[in-house]
């Protein structure tokens, strides 16, 4: 039976390991032939972001984005331009506006998953049989890790 001493220093080592090729993979997934969306990656971000959680104030967008309110009120203006989002007030707060997804912006971020979809089908696709069976075991693992809650390193 290993020490704890051995499996520490080799859960460590995975830990640096998933690390890497993780953000390495979403690295690449970002920004793999992003320009042709016209979008930036920040962008992308914050159309996920009004997606997944509905409309916010700039504030809070750059709280989740962990940006500073004058860069999220850049880019905001930016994706507003393009259509992609809406503005409005805020229905209890006049000193606020909210920001929420258009109708361009659901269809431009469907757009990028199926653009992320296609590169990442793509890439299974070089690997063996026995490297995408791994990978479907590891799959529903990643994501409990992904879903874990506790503290951050």
């Amino acid at each position: 039976m290993p020490t704890v001493e051995k499996v520490s220093r080799s859960d460590s080592g995975l830990a640096s390991s998933l690390r890497v090729s993780v953000a390495r993979l979403h690295r690449r997934m970002r920004t793999e032939d992003l320009d042709d969306l016209g979008v930036s990656v920040g962008g992308v971000a914050v159309l996920a972001l009004l997606y997944r959680e509905g409309e916010r104030t700039v504030g809070q967008l750059a709280i989740a984005e962990r940006v500073q309110p004058p860069s999220m009120t850049r880019t905001v203006r930016c994706l507003e331009e393009d259509g992609l989002v809406e503005r409005f007030p805020h229905p209890t707060d006049g000193r606020q506006v909210l920001v929420r997804l258009s109708d361009r912006g659901r269809e431009l971020l469907a757009a990028e998953r199926r653009r992320r979809d296609a590169w990442l089908a793509c890439r299974l696709r070089e690997l063996t049989p026995e490297e995408r069976t791994a990978l479907r075991q590891a799959a529903p693992i990643l994501e409990k890790l992904s879903n874990a809650r506790g503290g951050s390193a």
